[in-house]
């Protein structure tokens, strides 16, 4: 695995969940020293009463939650215009592709929603989609 590993709210309460497939992905990306990101955003989608609090923490330790800033935000909503999404049901998808975005080179992002993330980078070959 090359390039950046971007986590969407069920990449991250997979791998919270210590996921097969998903420590798989983990390891891989640590063996290629590749980072291993989320948004902010995604938190609020993958905290949920039941997570075990110690186990997030551990797993969030491990990788780069990045923060949703004014010119982030903006660029999610350029992409949001750019595929004709809007409202609620994609913000927080739309958040998440502008921060992989902002990264360079190749992008894996590990999502269930690969169709939406899919529409939200489309026009950008370097940004992969896998389902989780």
């Amino acid at each position: 695995m090359s390039g950046v590993l971007v986590l969407d709210s069920e990449g991250l309460a997979k791998a919270v969940q210590r996921d097969r497939e998903m420590h798989e992905w983990l390891t891989a990306a640590r063996d290629a020293d590749a980072p291993v990101v989320t948004s902010a955003a995604v938190l609020v989608e993958a905290i949920h009463p039941k997570i075990n609090d110690a186990t997030l923490k551990w797993t969030l330790s491990r990788l780069r939650v990045e923060p949703v800033t004014q010119a982030l935000a903006q660029s999610a909503a350029a992409l949001l215009r750019s595929a004709e999404l809007h409202g609620h049901k994609y913000a927080i998808d739309a958040m998440l592709c502008a921060t992989a975005l902002q990264h360079r080179g190749r992008v894996t992002i590990l999502t269930s929603d690969v169709e939406d993330i899919g529409l939200l980078t489309a026009g950008h070959p370097r940004v992969v989609a896998e389902k989780v």
